[in-house]
């Protein structure tokens, strides 16, 4: 099967229709925000191409397309922490996703092995921003599942 979007005619098929028609940025890309079906925790941002939405929709699982390491990514297919897609939303412009998913394997999708890539708040200390952690454990060892390969995110 091939997916096609329709094309972006107007504001008021964009916005009040009922075609598909994503705005991808200059880099062909939307950002994604994803979380959790049964408790609307934000489990990570990321992005998606054209491939990365069409495999999306075909196989009912998240794909990105990974900016550090320019490929498609489907998430979960080497830790086995797949995310299944229960619903999918486009905003009113239709220029970013929102991703509700089950996650399998132990319910982490952030690569650093918590549950979510949001698991550190910030805060103001003596006028310098100061993280804490809000995930006080790992579900999984990232070394186990990736191996002792640099993060490719990693600066």
């Amino acid at each position: 099967m091939t997916i096609g979007f329709a094309p972006r005619l107007s504001v008021e098929e964009v916005e009040d229709g009922c075609l598909l028609a994503p705005r991808f940025d200059a880099e062909g890309l939307l950002p994604c925000v994803t979380t959790d079906w049964s408790t609307g925790e934000v489990l990570m941002i990321g992005y998606m191409n054209k491939d990365a939405l069409v495999a999306t929709l075909e196989k009912n699982e998240a794909h990105y397309w990974s900016r550090a390491r320019r490929l498609l990514w489907h998430k979960g297919a080497k830790s086995g922490l797949r995310q299944k897609v229960k619903e999918i939303r486009i905003d009113d412009d239709q220029d970013a996703i929102w991703l509700r998913v089950e996650v399998s394997g132990g319910g982490a999708s952030c690569h650093v092995g918590y549950r979510s890539c949001f698991y550190r708040s910030v805060s103001l200390k003596a006028g310098e921003p100061v993280l804490a952690f809000e995930e006080q454990q790992k579900v999984f060892d990232p070394a186990a599942v990736y191996g002792d390969a640099p993060n490719p995110t990693q600066l």
